[in-house]
């Protein structure tokens, strides 16, 4: 077995400590399966006092993110700071610039900034890779790039944002209001104690823009998405889709048109009887034709 690739990770919250987790655990299967063990090499958060859950083993400290990010220890970068720019944004630019491949599920970043970031990676010969940054556990970016590579694709759309998919669904299930919902939501850990940008759509818009720009070969175009949010939706709204034989989801939707590539997300009547009416809770869901 080859060395084990040494990356370095900045970000420690739910989705780095998540990761830590996942390599503590699963680190021999890993090495198994692809030939090459995972060694947690550097790691940069906010706290170093926080108690994660995890042995941070011998990992090297740093408190800037950027400094980690041109360490010459490490072979990858994963950003999982978040955010579209500050920080997040320079620590990844550094890191393509010296030449480490970068990993980050940070889809703001790559919604705003995807386009710049691919070509610097392009022009320093490594990998700008983003699976988690769209959809969670589903493979979609890897699907849409490779498995789908011949396929001309008419239309990609799908539930892209837990938060809302669980309120809504939870409104249906319960008949509870919108706000009674967000707040539960929000105790479970589900919503941020500023929500806006998921039940406002702005995270969906971000996750649309980059599956469009993968299903239609174009650049990532998210300042031209169509945004609405759920705020709105009423429990009355719930019951009336009902009796007519719907279900109320918030979608992004993207399809090709005569005039170009047509990107929205809005709150969507979705017949009763469609497989993506019966997703719910914080289950995503996406759908290419």
């Amino acid at each position: 077995m080859t060395e084990g690739l040494k990356i370095g990770i900045a970000g420690l919250g739910t989705v780095g400590g998540g990761v830590l987790k996942i390599l503590s655990k699963s680190g021999d299967l890993i090495a198994q399966r692809c030939g090459r063990g995972i060694e947690v090499a550097a790691i940069c958060a906010r706290d170093r006092s926080c108690d994660r859950g995890v042995d941070l083993g011998q990992a090297v400290w740093f408190d800037d993110a950027v400094a980690l990010a041109e360490n010459p220890d490490i072979d990858v970068f994963v950003e999982l700071i978040g955010g579209a720019e500050g920080i997040a944004y320079e620590a990844v630019r550094m890191a393509l610039a010296k030449g480490k491949h970068v990993v980050t599920a940070n889809k703001a970043l790559i919604a705003l900034h995807g386009t710049e970031l691919g070509a610097l990676a392009e022009k320093h010969g490594v990998a700008l890779n983003f699976e988690a940054a769209v959809a969670g556990g589903i493979p979609i970016i890897k699907t849409m790039r490779e498995g789908l590579s011949a396929n001309r694709v008419r239309r990609v759309y799908g539930i892209l944002n837990g938060t809302c998919n669980y309120i809504l669904s939870d409104m249906d299930a319960t008949g509870r209001s919108f706000d009674e919902v967000l707040k539960e939501a929000q105790d479970l850990g589900y919503a941020e104690s500023d929500p806006s940008f998921d039940i406002g759509g702005v995270d969906t818009a971000h996750k649309l823009s980059i599956l469009a720009s993968l299903a239609f070969g174009t650049q990532i175009d998210f300042h031209h998405v169509f945004v609405e949010g759920i705020e709105h939706i009423s429990a009355n709204d719930i019951v009336v889709a009902r009796e007519l034989g719907y279900s109320i989801k918030l979608l992004g939707l993207a399809c090709r048109t005569s005039h170009g590539v047509e990107q929205r997300v809005h709150p969507c009547l979705v017949k009763s009887d469609d497989a993506i009416a019966a997703v719910n809770n914080v289950v995503n869901a996406v759908v290419v034709e």
